[in-house]
């Protein structure tokens, strides 16, 4: 019966949920990022490069490097100095007991040199 024992003051802070810290792929709600960026990549090879001031991204197939740097500078408050991107082509591969061929999906990742001394915060250990 330690239901009854307690008091309104333990009630009230029971009752008062405690704020979570929400991690959002994008920093600020921009249309243009949510249509530009698609997710982060996450490499060796990526975080690798974050030393740099370079950051990895996986963009649209129709993503522009004008694109990407309108919409890395308005979803995280960066200056960005320079993009390069990348078209990884499609793979061919072979699986199953009956050796069907299938393809893995080609992708477009935008690497994105920022100002120095500005991060990004969303790569900093990890997601």
């Amino acid at each position: 019966m330690a239901i009854f024992t307690k008091t309104t003051e333990e009630k009230e802070e029971k009752k008062a949920p405690a704020k979570k810290a929400v991690k959002k792929l994008v920093g600020k709600e921009s249309p243009l990022a949510a249509r530009v960026l698609l997710r982060p990549r996450i490499t060796e090879k990526a975080y690798a490069m974050n030393a740099e001031n370079k950051f990895v991204f996986q963009v649209s197939k129709e993503a522009t490097k004008r694109s990407v740097k309108q919409a890395v500078e308005e979803a995280y408050g960066v200056s960005v100095l320079d993009v390069n991107i990348v078209r990884l082509p499609a793979k061919r591969r072979v699986f199953g007991r009956t050796q069907q061929v299938g393809y893995k999906n080609g992708v477009k990742k935008a690497i994105v040199k920022v100002a120095e001394g500005q991060t990004i915060e969303l790569f900093k250990g990890g997601i």
